[in-house]
Protein backbone atom coordinates (compact mmCIF):
# COMPACT_ATOMS: atom_id res chain seq x y z
CA UNK A 1 0.00 0.00 0.00
CA UNK A 2 1.43 3.38 -1.06
CA UNK A 3 1.82 5.67 1.97
CA UNK A 4 3.88 8.38 0.24
CA UNK A 5 1.37 11.06 1.24
CA UNK A 6 2.49 10.60 4.87
CA UNK A 7 5.78 11.86 6.31
CA UNK A 8 7.48 9.02 8.17
CA UNK A 9 10.66 9.89 10.08
CA UNK A 10 14.15 8.61 9.29
CA UNK A 11 13.28 5.31 11.00
CA UNK A 12 10.14 4.91 8.93
CA UNK A 13 7.86 5.76 11.87
CA UNK A 14 4.99 8.17 12.44
CA UNK A 15 3.47 9.04 15.85
CA UNK A 16 -0.18 8.10 16.39
CA UNK A 17 -2.40 9.76 18.99
CA UNK A 18 -5.24 7.44 20.00
CA UNK A 19 -8.59 8.87 21.08
CA UNK A 20 -11.85 7.39 22.35
CA UNK A 21 -14.24 8.01 19.44
CA UNK A 22 -17.20 8.47 21.78
CA UNK A 23 -15.90 10.76 24.49
CA UNK A 24 -12.89 12.35 22.81
CA UNK A 25 -10.59 11.29 25.66
CA UNK A 26 -6.96 10.79 24.61
CA UNK A 27 -6.04 7.18 25.43
CA UNK A 28 -2.40 6.76 24.44
CA UNK A 29 0.35 7.64 21.99
CA UNK A 30 2.22 5.04 19.97
CA UNK A 31 4.15 4.70 16.72
CA UNK A 32 3.27 3.15 13.39
CA UNK A 33 5.21 2.27 10.30
CA UNK A 34 3.77 1.73 6.83
CA UNK A 35 3.27 -1.99 7.50
CA UNK A 36 1.43 -1.55 10.82
CA UNK A 37 -0.76 1.18 9.30
CA UNK A 38 -1.62 -1.08 6.36
CA UNK A 39 -2.47 -3.91 8.77
CA UNK A 40 -4.63 -1.56 10.83
CA UNK A 41 -6.54 -0.47 7.74
CA UNK A 42 -6.93 -4.08 6.63
CA UNK A 43 -8.08 -5.61 9.92
CA UNK A 44 -9.82 -2.69 11.63
CA UNK A 45 -7.78 -3.40 14.79
CA UNK A 46 -5.14 -0.89 15.84
CA UNK A 47 -1.67 -2.28 15.16
CA UNK A 48 1.48 -0.41 16.15
CA UNK A 49 5.26 -0.69 15.87
CA UNK A 50 7.26 -1.36 19.03
CA UNK A 51 10.54 0.55 18.95
CA UNK A 52 11.99 -1.48 21.83
CA UNK A 53 11.09 -4.89 20.36
CA UNK A 54 11.41 -3.74 16.76
CA UNK A 55 8.25 -5.53 15.67
CA UNK A 56 4.56 -4.99 15.05
CA UNK A 57 2.08 -5.44 17.89
CA UNK A 58 -1.68 -5.61 17.82
CA UNK A 59 -3.17 -3.64 20.70
CA UNK A 60 -5.03 -6.14 22.91
CA UNK A 61 -3.43 -9.26 21.45
CA UNK A 62 -2.25 -10.25 24.93
CA UNK A 63 -4.67 -8.41 27.22
CA UNK A 64 -7.81 -8.71 25.12
CA UNK A 65 -8.20 -4.91 25.26
CA UNK A 66 -8.46 -4.40 21.51
CA UNK A 67 -8.95 -1.05 19.80
CA UNK A 68 -11.50 -1.13 16.98
CA UNK A 69 -10.63 1.68 14.60
CA UNK A 70 -13.38 4.11 13.67
CA UNK A 71 -11.34 6.67 11.74
CA UNK A 72 -7.78 7.73 10.96
CA UNK A 73 -6.84 11.30 10.12
CA UNK A 74 -3.53 13.03 9.49
CA UNK A 75 -2.50 16.46 10.77
CA UNK A 76 -1.78 19.45 8.53
CA UNK A 77 1.86 18.42 7.99
CA UNK A 78 0.94 14.75 7.46
CA UNK A 79 3.56 13.74 10.04
CA UNK A 80 1.21 12.68 12.84
CA UNK A 81 -1.93 10.52 12.92
CA UNK A 82 -5.08 10.77 15.01
CA UNK A 83 -6.78 7.42 15.44
CA UNK A 84 -10.29 7.31 16.88
CA UNK A 85 -11.14 3.93 18.36
CA UNK A 86 -13.71 1.95 20.27
CA UNK A 87 -11.65 0.83 23.26
CA UNK A 88 -12.28 -2.57 24.79
CA UNK A 89 -11.28 -2.54 28.47
CA UNK A 90 -8.34 -0.40 29.51
CA UNK A 91 -5.96 1.25 27.05
CA UNK A 92 -3.08 1.49 29.52
CA UNK A 93 -0.99 -1.48 30.71
CA UNK A 94 -1.43 -0.14 34.28
CA UNK A 95 -5.13 -0.95 34.13
CA UNK A 96 -6.18 2.68 33.75
CA UNK A 97 -8.56 3.47 30.93
CA UNK A 98 -6.16 6.07 29.52
CA UNK A 99 -2.38 6.25 29.70
CA UNK A 100 -2.86 9.91 30.62
CA UNK A 101 -4.19 9.29 34.12
CA UNK A 102 -1.72 11.54 35.98
CA UNK A 103 -1.60 15.31 36.05
CA UNK A 104 1.41 17.53 36.54
CA UNK A 105 0.65 19.83 39.45
CA UNK A 106 2.90 21.76 41.82
CA UNK A 107 5.94 20.02 40.38
CA UNK A 108 4.53 16.56 41.08
CA UNK A 109 2.55 13.81 39.38
CA UNK A 110 -0.81 12.99 40.92
CA UNK A 111 -3.44 10.49 39.77
CA UNK A 112 -6.75 11.71 38.38
CA UNK A 113 -10.22 10.18 38.29
CA UNK A 114 -9.99 6.66 36.85
CA UNK A 115 -13.55 6.50 35.49
CA UNK A 116 -13.57 4.68 32.15
CA UNK A 117 -13.66 7.19 29.34
CA UNK A 118 -13.47 10.15 31.72
CA UNK A 119 -16.46 11.79 33.36
CA UNK A 120 -18.72 11.57 30.29
CA UNK A 121 -17.69 7.97 29.71
CA UNK A 122 -19.64 6.94 32.81
CA UNK A 123 -22.79 7.05 30.67
CA UNK A 124 -21.35 4.33 28.46
CA UNK A 125 -20.23 2.38 31.53
CA UNK A 126 -23.73 2.42 33.00
CA UNK A 127 -25.27 1.66 29.62
CA UNK A 128 -22.95 -1.35 29.25
CA UNK A 129 -23.97 -2.67 32.67
CA UNK A 130 -27.64 -2.27 31.77
CA UNK A 131 -27.12 -4.13 28.49
CA UNK A 132 -25.23 -6.89 30.31
CA UNK A 133 -28.00 -7.28 32.88
CA UNK A 134 -30.51 -7.66 30.08
CA UNK A 135 -28.39 -10.29 28.32
CA UNK A 136 -27.19 -12.00 31.52
CA UNK A 137 -29.78 -11.62 34.29
CA UNK A 138 -28.38 -11.35 37.80
CA UNK A 139 -30.39 -12.33 40.85
CA UNK A 140 -31.27 -9.37 43.04
CA UNK A 141 -30.50 -6.83 40.32
CA UNK A 142 -32.84 -3.83 40.29
CA UNK A 143 -32.17 -3.42 36.57
CA UNK A 144 -33.32 -7.00 35.94
CA UNK A 145 -36.39 -6.34 38.09
CA UNK A 146 -37.34 -3.50 35.75
CA UNK A 147 -36.80 -5.61 32.63
CA UNK A 148 -38.85 -8.45 34.13
CA UNK A 149 -41.76 -6.12 34.95
CA UNK A 150 -41.73 -4.75 31.40
CA UNK A 151 -42.07 -1.47 29.61
CA UNK A 152 -45.09 -0.22 31.60
CA UNK A 153 -43.13 -0.42 34.87
CA UNK A 154 -40.07 1.17 33.25
CA UNK A 155 -42.12 4.06 31.87
CA UNK A 156 -43.82 4.53 35.24
CA UNK A 157 -40.38 4.94 36.84
CA UNK A 158 -39.32 7.37 34.10
CA UNK A 159 -42.45 9.41 34.87
CA UNK A 160 -41.83 9.32 38.62
CA UNK A 161 -38.18 10.35 38.25
CA UNK A 162 -39.16 13.15 35.86
CA UNK A 163 -41.60 14.52 38.41
CA UNK A 164 -39.00 14.26 41.20
CA UNK A 165 -36.46 16.08 39.04
CA UNK A 166 -38.97 18.88 38.40
CA UNK A 167 -39.66 19.20 42.14
CA UNK A 168 -35.93 19.25 42.89
CA UNK A 169 -35.44 22.04 40.33
CA UNK A 170 -38.31 24.03 41.87
CA UNK A 171 -36.67 23.58 45.29
CA UNK A 172 -33.43 24.91 43.79
CA UNK A 173 -31.36 22.42 45.78
CA UNK A 174 -28.19 21.56 43.83
CA UNK A 175 -27.55 18.19 45.52
CA UNK A 176 -31.20 17.19 45.17
CA UNK A 177 -31.27 18.19 41.49
CA UNK A 178 -28.06 16.26 40.85
CA UNK A 179 -29.35 13.13 42.58
CA UNK A 180 -32.74 13.14 40.88
CA UNK A 181 -31.24 13.87 37.46
CA UNK A 182 -28.92 10.88 37.84
CA UNK A 183 -31.95 8.72 38.72
CA UNK A 184 -33.80 10.00 35.68
CA UNK A 185 -30.87 9.36 33.34
CA UNK A 186 -30.50 5.81 34.63
CA UNK A 187 -34.17 4.97 34.11
CA UNK A 188 -34.11 6.61 30.67
CA UNK A 189 -31.17 4.36 29.73
CA UNK A 190 -33.09 1.30 30.91
CA UNK A 191 -35.99 2.40 28.71
CA UNK A 192 -33.67 2.91 25.74
CA UNK A 193 -32.14 -0.55 26.22
CA UNK A 194 -35.60 -2.11 26.42
CA UNK A 195 -36.58 -0.40 23.16
CA UNK A 196 -33.32 -1.36 21.43
CA UNK A 197 -31.95 2.18 21.22
CA UNK A 198 -28.31 2.96 22.00
CA UNK A 199 -26.71 6.09 23.44
CA UNK A 200 -25.00 6.58 20.09
CA UNK A 201 -28.44 6.78 18.45
CA UNK A 202 -29.37 9.59 20.84
CA UNK A 203 -26.04 11.37 20.43
CA UNK A 204 -26.33 11.17 16.64
CA UNK A 205 -29.71 12.88 16.89
CA UNK A 206 -28.24 15.58 19.14
CA UNK A 207 -25.44 16.11 16.62
CA UNK A 208 -28.08 17.09 14.06
CA UNK A 209 -29.27 19.83 16.39
CA UNK A 210 -25.98 21.66 16.78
Amino acid sequence: MDMNFLKFDERGLIPAIVQDYRTGEVLMMAYMNAESLAQTLGTGKATYYSRSREQLWVKGETSGNFQLVKSITADCDADCLLIKVEQTGAACHTGNYSCFYRKVENGELSEMDKTSGGKSGVLYDVSSVIADRRANPKEGSYTNYLFEKGIDKILKKVGEETAETIIAAKNNDKSEITYETADLLYHLMVMLADRGISLDDVFDELEKRR
